[in-house]
C-alpha cells in the first residue's frame, strides 16, 4: 500500500471553502515556510512569488486563511501580529524581549487546553494561549552596553 500524497496548497484552500488565487497560494506557502512572520514579511514573501500585491489584499487574505484555520495569528503584547502555519495543536511561544525572536514550545501538559482556568465563568474553554517572555540565547550571551 502506498500512502496518498499530501494535498496541494490549492486543494487545501478548496477544502477550506476558499477560492483559489495565486495570491492566496503564495501567502499560505510564505507563512508555512516562514518563522512567525509579521504582515510586512508576509507581503514581501508573497511579492517575491507573484509580483505586486497590495497590503490590503495581504490583510484580507491573512484574515480569510486565519478564519479558515489554515494559519494562526498570534499577538504578543507590544509587538505586531505574527502569522504561522502550525495550527490545531494549541502550542505556545517563547519571545525574546530584546530582539523579538519567537520560538514554538509544545503544550505544557500535552492536551488542549493545557491550562485550566481558576474560574471559567461558565465558558466552555477549548484553547489556552501562553507566551513565555525572556531573552533568547543570542541576546543572553551578548555583552551589555
Amino acid at each position: 500500500m502506498t500512502a496518498s500524497p499530501p494535498p496541494t496548497t490549492a486543494e487545501e484552500l478548496r477544502g477550506a471553502g476558499l477560492r483559489v488565487t495565486a495570491a492566496r497560494v503564495a501567502l499560505l506557502e510564505t507563512v508555512r515556510h516562514g518563522d512567525h512572520l509579521d504582515v510586512e514579511a508576509v507581503a514581501s514573501g508573497v511579492r517575491d512569488r507573484v509580483g505586486h500585491i497590495s497590503l490590503q489584499a495581504v490583510y484580507d487574505a491573512l484574515h480569510a486563511l486565519t478564519s479558515a484555520g489554515l494559519i494562526r495569528r498570534i499577538e504578543p503584547a507590544g509587538s505586531p501580529a505574527r502569522f504561522e502555519g502550525r495550527v490545531g495543536d494549541n502550542h505556545h511561544h517563547l519571545m525574546c524581549r530584546s530582539c523579538g525572536s519567537v520560538a514554538d514550545v509544545d503544550c505544557a501538559v500535552g492536551e488542549a487546553p493545557c491550562l485550566t482556568a481558576s474560574d471559567d465563568h461558565g465558558f466552555s474553554i477549548d484553547e489556552a494561549e501562553v507566551i513565555y517572555w525572556g531573552l533568547c540565547p543570542t541576546c543572553t550571551a551578548a555583552p551589555s552596553s
